[in-house]
Order: C-alpha cells, then sequence, then structure tokens
C-alpha cells in the first residue's frame, strides 16, 4: 500500500501553496456571482488517514453538506467538498437573495445554487493543481449530498481503499463577507488513485 503519510514539509508546502491559488481565484469567482466581497484561506493542509478524514469533520455520525466530484485525466480520483448544512443553507440564500430557501429542505433553487458554490471551489482546486503539474484533470459533473460523513464518503473510498488509505485534506475559511459577521470553515478532501501521488510530486518536481 502507498504511503505518504510522512511527506516532507516542502510536499505539503507545494499542496498548500496550489490551495491558496485555488482559494484566491474561487473567491474572486464567489464575489463575482454574490455581488459581496468574499475572501478565502488554506490553513491547513495534509494527509490524512480515512479515520482521521472523518474526524475532521465531526465523524462518521456527523450530517454535512458535500459536493462529490470525479476527476478523470492524469490524475484520477475523487472529491468531496464539505460544510455543515447550515452553511450550505446561508451561502445558497446569499447567492439567490431568498432567505425563504435551504438546501437542507431540498428546496431546488438552493441545491441548485450549493451545487455552484461546490463546482466553483473543486474546479477552482483542480485547475490550480492543473496548472502546477502541466497535468490533464477534467472535472465531473457535481453532485449534491446531505447526509452522515459515513454514508457519503463510503462510495468515494470504496474504489480505492483496497490499495489506499489516504487523502489530501485541505481545510478553507470563507471570511470576510460582507454584511456577514461569522467565518465558514469547510474541508476538501482530494483522494486521488494511489498512482497519483506519486505522478503529482514527480511533476511538481518534489518527488520521494
Amino acid at each position: 500500500m502507498n504511503n505518504f503519510t510522512n511527506l516532507s514539509q516542502i510536499h505539503l508546502d507545494v499542496l498548500k501553496e496550489i490551495g491558496n491559488i485555488g482559494a484566491g481565484n474561487a473567491a474572486t469567482s464567489l464575489s463575482n456571482l454574490i455581488n459581496r466581497s468574499v475572501s478565502m484561506s488554506v490553513p491547513i493542509v495534509n494527509i490524512v488517514s480515512f479515520d482521521e478524514m472523518m474526524l475532521e469533520v465531526g465523524g462518521k455520525d456527523e450530517v454535512q453538506a458535500a459536493v462529490f466530484v470525479r476527476a478523470t485525466g492524469d490524475i484520477p480520483g475523487n472529491m468531496f467538498f464539505m460544510i455543515s448544512p447550515e452553511e450550505a443553507d446561508l451561502f445558497a440564500q446569499l447567492m439567490i437573495g431568498d432567505e425563504s430557501q435551504t438546501v437542507s429542505n431540498d428546496d431546488p433553487m438552493a441545491v441548485s445554487a450549493f451545487l455552484e458554490l461546490g463546482n466553483i471551489l473543486t474546479g477552482s482546486y483542480l485547475r490550480a493543481l492543473s496548472d502546477f503539474t502541466n497535468l490533464e484533470v477534467v472535472q465531473s459533473v457535481p453532485n449534491v449530498a446531505i447526509d452522515m460523513v459515513g454514508a457519503m464518503l463510503t462510495q468515494g473510498l470504496i474504489e480505492i481503499s483496497t490499495v489506499s488509505d489516504q487523502a489530501i485534506m485541505i481545510e478553507t475559511i470563507l471570511h470576510d463577507l460582507d454584511g456577514i459577521e461569522r467565518e465558514i470553515k469547510g474541508h476538501f478532501f482530494l483522494l486521488p488513485n494511489p498512482e497519483s501521488y506519486e505522478i503529482i510530486f514527480n511533476a511538481l518536481g518534489v518527488s520521494e
């Protein structure tokens, strides 16, 4: 089984820089979409086990709102973006200007807005990864779910869990939103196929 848990600080710094570039691009896109200033930062990037991944978002029984995409091309894998249902509702309402619509109640306009949010965020990160590595990364049409973390992650893990037990975790903070005095913390989990780790770091010139 491939083991990248003991990556050097250089590896993690490179992944964090990619995350920061993706966050910057996403913030610009979101600002234009909701006509409010938005800032994003990436305080933590790490390689985590599947068990640690679930603990990062409150445990397998914690209910989260998630956008799921598949990546194909040179570095295939799966990607999740997760935030609390309450924060998903908040962002959806900012985007559509209607506080009566919620993702939690499966209102079509709110779900569509949250889907677009997830599409922007995952797409911005994957484009940054593609630009840094000069590798082709193709993003699938995203899907939305609100469920317990364990149930949602199972499908994304099942394809690769027999040969790897790790994911790239990117903690993302959305803050300085006009009129919103709170930070919104989300998590990206990128689950590359096991061989993709070596491809990524070779392309970045920081192979083990």
